[in-house]
């Protein structure tokens, strides 16, 4: 009776995690249609490089609030903060909003949905982890009925994505990358992770943004334009990249970078709901596909509580000690 009490709890504890990266992942799904209407006032990188500007000073003040001035310092991990922020700031989103003026929202969404697998593929080519079958398997089977929302059952519609999907092939490699990259940080809480890395891709977006205004293969915004986009900044700021971010990475740290990558087949889902309610309307075999993507979500979630609630054989303290001090992030944040 005790350990299924405990297997009880631990399943429980689990549900409050997933709402994190749900969060998240709906966030980012509204995200899409509201940054798609920006873009008709501002250029791409521009749009990228203001918002990450407001949402990295949000982030800076709250880091200092809670954490001080010494948690501004990456120390001898610099290189790394650096290269990530760069990577999963300035890459995905430069690239996101690139690929926005090529394609309608909720075709680039769709692109979204392969991040589960693409994580699972680089924590195998740098950890040397094997996907566990069951999650791989979810994954593919959540991505068909994402595809049918998208593709409305035509296999063909895959080919018309043209430049804005070839776009988010590297935004998501680059969110994949980032992903992977939190889970390696188990001394840094989330909000210093993101806001180390938020740092750093924002002053490489501003860097490139100058570069592309003197050179004029864009142009500044004015005062007009900002206004004008001040609602989509609002929210894209706040919620999208503040807010979620920061879930984004809790959920992470306390599902693992494979499991949490699973809730993002959520967000071609959200991103044509939004459609719906904007006057679109979809057919029986879209419907169809999110019913089949909600369900090997569901699937996946149960199937990662019933792993974790199968008791584990007998272990030596010291060893269970040893092994906790090094890979377990949950440990970690409980100090």
């Amino acid at each position: 009776m005790l350990v299924r009490r405990y297997s009880n709890i631990g399943a429980v504890l689990r549900s409050r995690h997933a709402a994190f990266p749900l969060f998240a992942v709906l966030s980012w799904g509204v995200m899409f249609p509201v940054l798609a209407s920006a873009l008709t006032r501002m250029d791409a990188l521009n749009l990228t490089t203001v918002r990450y500007v407001l949402a990295a000073a949000v982030l800076v003040a709250l880091l200092l609030a809670r954490e001080g001035w010494t948690a501004l310092r990456a120390g001898r991990r610099g290189a790394e903060v650096l290269l990530l922020g760069v990577v999963g700031f300035a890459g995905f989103n430069v690239l996101t909003n690139l690929a926005l003026g090529h394609a309608a929202p909720q075709q680039i969404a769709l692109f979204a949905a392969t991040t589960p697998l693409v994580t699972q593929l680089v924590r195998w080519a740098r950890d040397g982890v094997r996907p566990r079958p069951a999650l791989l398997g979810l994954s593919l089977v959540a991505l068909v009925g994402v595809g049918l929302v998208i593709t409305r059952g035509r296999l063909d519609g895959l080919g018309q994505f043209g430049v804005g999907g070839l776009l988010m092939i590297g935004a998501v490699l680059a969110w994949a990358i980032y992903t992977h990259g939190a889970g390696r940080f188990p001394e840094y809480s989330p909000l210093r992770y993101t806001t180390l890395t938020a740092v750093a891709g924002t002053l490489a977006m501003l860097a490139a943004s100058a570069v592309a205004d003197l050179t004029r293969l864009q142009h500044a915004p004015a005062a007009a334009d900002l206004v004008a986009v001040a609602p989509q900044l609002a929210y894209a700021v706040v919620v999208a990249a503040v807010l979620a971010v920061l879930a984004w990475n809790t959920g992470v740290r306390r599902l693992g970078a494979a499991d949490a990558a699973l809730f993002m087949n959520l967000v071609p889902v959200t991103t044509f709901a939004v459609q719906i309610l904007r006057g679109y309307r979809p057919g029986a075999v879209e419907l169809a596909g999110a019913a089949l993507t909600i369900a090997a979500l569901v699937a996946a979630n149960l199937a990662t509580r019933t792993r974790a609630a199968t008791p584990a054989p007998a272990t030596p303290v010291s060893a269970v000690t040893d092994r906790q001090a090094v890979v377990d992030p949950v440990a970690v944040l409980a100090r």
